[in-house]
């Protein structure tokens, strides 16, 4: 295996596992963006450009995803920092 061949898998592995545990993290979503632009490269650099165009897209999209993510994941985290509970002072039966 040549070196672009060894990119290309790495890319493309590093896609399956990140796309596999997205549900834990923003995190992971990024990271997917991230391996799905390494794979654009990989399929421009073997002159497969249409591969190179769809894993562009896919890498716009994550990236769409991971900040719809964080943004959610903000308001639900302040959301929960301001809940009102009423903590009665000691002594009050």
């Amino acid at each position: 295996m040549d070196a672009l061949t060894i990119f290309g898998v790495l890319a493309v592995t590093a896609m399956l596992v990140t796309y596999a545990l997205e549900w834990r993290s923003a995190w992971f979503v990024l990271a997917f963006a991230g391996a799905c632009l390494a794979a654009s490269a990989y399929g421009f650099l073997q002159g497969a450009w249409p591969f190179g165009v769809v894993e562009a897209i896919w890498s716009a999209v994550a990236l769409r995803r991971w900040w719809t993510r964080r943004v959610d994941e903000g308001r639900r985290r302040s959301s929960r920092t301001w809940t009102a509970v009423r903590i009665p002072p000691a002594g009050d039966a």
